[in-house]
């Protein structure tokens, strides 16, 4: 049976830590200028439903850096268009490539091509999980940070889909996560309680923004509407406004916290251009690290005996 990833808790502990482990390596190799082509003859296909940069770039590039291939299959190309069956198109996409990364709205797109897939299927984002996005993330402050699990992080904003995989996340690493969310944007109550059943009160719900970044040694945030939430964008800024992370917001945090953001931000909506672009941001280190994670992660799933 291959080994899927579709959101953060099919990870172990362990396997979290190993994996960020081996792209810090593999980043580190680079650097050195020591090849590593494990994935030579390998084929990875991509379907994308969402438009992307730093997924897909990031994904391809790892892809090749590891010597396989990728395919990108848009969604308006397949003959899912035409209603074939999730499980049909599984099976046959499981004859042709070696794994499937795939960036869609509904996470049960990804549940049932998993479900019929005879090779390894990521979640490359859904409307309810972002996984590897918080990996690459966690990837960032472990560099920064040293130790993950005494470090506190702020989510401030919307409980979206990346906030969710910070949930499960912070469930299985024993970091604190505070969240600080306007009524009526809370994430998924269900996702919550899950992760609050493993962590207890290390994971916590607040209203105010002031009160999660205080003392935070990470400050995270993203957009006010996502992809397809476009029509309550004029509404959301009005309820979001006081979620702003600015320069006030950050001296709430400790002096050497630094400031994620998975990108692309809107300078003056949810982050100001102050704060992106001051020396807390990390988060073009933050994007480069996408690809060594799944690098990492690629490697892992389809050549497991030697990651």
């Amino acid at each position: 049976m291959p080994r899927h990833f579709l959101r953060v808790l099919d990870l172990s502990t362990e396997e979290i830590l190993d994996l960020l482990k081996q792209a810090l390596q593999l980043k580190e190799r680079s650097r050195r200028g020591i090849p590593h082509r494990p994935l030579v003859g390998k084929i990875l296909g991509l379907i994308f439903e969402k438009p992307s940069t730093r997924t897909r770039v990031s994904f391809e590039a790892a892809m090749y850096r590891l010597g396989g291939e990728t395919t990108f299959l848009s969604t308006r190309d397949l003959q899912l268009q035409r209603g074939e069956p999730l499980k049909d198109t599984a099976r046959v996409l499981s004859g042709y490539l070696h794994a499937l990364v795939i960036r869609t709205f509904g996470q049960e797109v990804v549940e049932e091509l998993a479900r019929w897939a005879k090779i390894p299927v990521i979640n490359g984002l859904t409307d309810q999980h972002h996984p590897c996005q918080v990996l690459s993330d966690l990837l960032t402050v472990m560099e920064k940070k040293g130790d993950i699990s005494c470090i506190r992080v702020a989510w401030v904003g919307d409980g979206n889909n990346v906030a969710h995989s910070w949930i499960e996340a912070a469930a299985r690493l024993g970091f604190e996560l505070v969240l600080a969310c306007p009524e009526g944007f809370d994430p998924d109550p269900q996702i919550l309680a899950e992760a609050q059943a493993l962590a207890g009160d290390r994971i916590r719900l607040l209203r105010r923004p002031e009160e999660a970044v205080a003392g935070a040694d990470v400050v995270n945030t993203d957009v006010w509407a996502s992809m397809g939430q476009e029509k309550e964008a004029d509404v959301r800024r009005k309820v979001f406004s006081p979620y702003q992370v600015n320069a006030s917001l950050m001296a709430q945090a400790k002096k050497e916290a630094i400031f994620l953001h998975c990108l692309p931000a809107h300078r003056g909506e949810e982050v100001t251009e102050e704060v992106l672009e001051g020396p807390q941001s990390v988060v073009w280190e933050q994007a480069e690290n996408k690809m060594w994670l799944h690098m990492a992660l690629l490697e892992w799933l389809l050549n497991p005996e030697n990651s």
